[in-house]
C-alpha cells in the first residue's frame, strides 16, 4: 500500500524519501470459527510535503487504494482503514 501511494504521489513530483514519508501499521487478529484470521489493518501515514504540493498529495491519498494490488486482493476479507498526517517542509 505504501509503495502504491508513493507511486501515485511521484506522478505529481512529490518526493517520498525515507525522511519525508513513513507509515505506522497495526493489525488485529481474531479467532473466526476457530481459525486465527487477520480482520483489521490500520495504516497511519506521515508525509512531509511542501504546502504547494499538499492538494496533490491529498488527491493521491484519495485514489491510491483502488490502484493497490495488495489492498484490492484482500479488501473484501480484511477491514482496511488508513489516514494521513501532513507536515510542512
Amino acid at each position: 500500500m505504501m509503495g502504491t501511494f508513493a507511486t501515485v504521489m511521484a506522478k505529481s513530483r512529490i518526493h517520498t524519501w525515507e525522511d519525508r514519508f513513513s507509515a505506522d501499521v497495526s493489525g488485529e487478529i481474531e479467532a473466526v470459527e476457530g481459525v486465527l484470521k487477520i480482520v483489521r489493518i490500520k495504516v497511519s501515514y506521515t508525509l512531509k510535503v511542501a504546502d504547494d504540493k499538499r492538494e496533490a498529495a491529498a488527491a493521491a491519498f484519495e485514489t491510491y487504494m483502488t490502484r493497490c494490488p495488495a489492498a484490492m486482493s484482500v479488501i473484501d476479507a480484511i477491514d482496511i482503514s488508513h489516514d494521513v498526517t501532513y507536515e510542512s517542509l
